[in-house]
């Protein structure tokens, strides 16, 4: 019996290197960091921070559930914002996707993320 389990859904924007969306090992799940890209076309969602957080999360959101999981079992969460003067957008719209109690988590500004997006979202839950 293996003890990782790959994750693949079309409800997400598919892994493009030597990555999964997601592995499923022993009682957790592991998600890759998503960002904001319409799994239908490959691009990157039109607008700003809100457009863009929202299109990560829903992608989060389908890997988590195609893993068994929830957004209720959502254990951890580490954020990549391009510029941390998004953050309380950003907030706004991550506190509508996790019921209480919220994850634990991280929020880092990083130099660049890919595709130029604004923002990039990986988390680890509970299978």
């Amino acid at each position: 019996m293996s003890t990782r389990i790959q994750v693949r859904t079309e409800a997400a924007p598919q892994a493009i290197g030597p990555y999964s969306q997601a592995i499923v090992a022993p009682g957790f799940v592991f998600c890759s960091g998503q960002i904001p890209l319409d799994p239908a076309t490959g691009n990157v969602v039109e607008g700003g921070i809100d457009e863009q957080t929202h299109r990560v999360l829903k992608n989060l959101t389908a890997v988590v559930e195609a893993a068994g999981a929830s957004m209720a079992k959502v254990l951890k969460t580490t954020v990549f914002l391009q510029s941390m003067s998004d953050f309380a957008a950003m907030n706004a719209i991550y506190a509508t996707y996790f019921p209480a109690p919220a994850p634990a988590r991280s929020t880092v500004e990083v130099a660049r993320l890919p595709r130029n997006v604004l923002v990039e979202i990986e988390c680890i839950a509970l299978a």
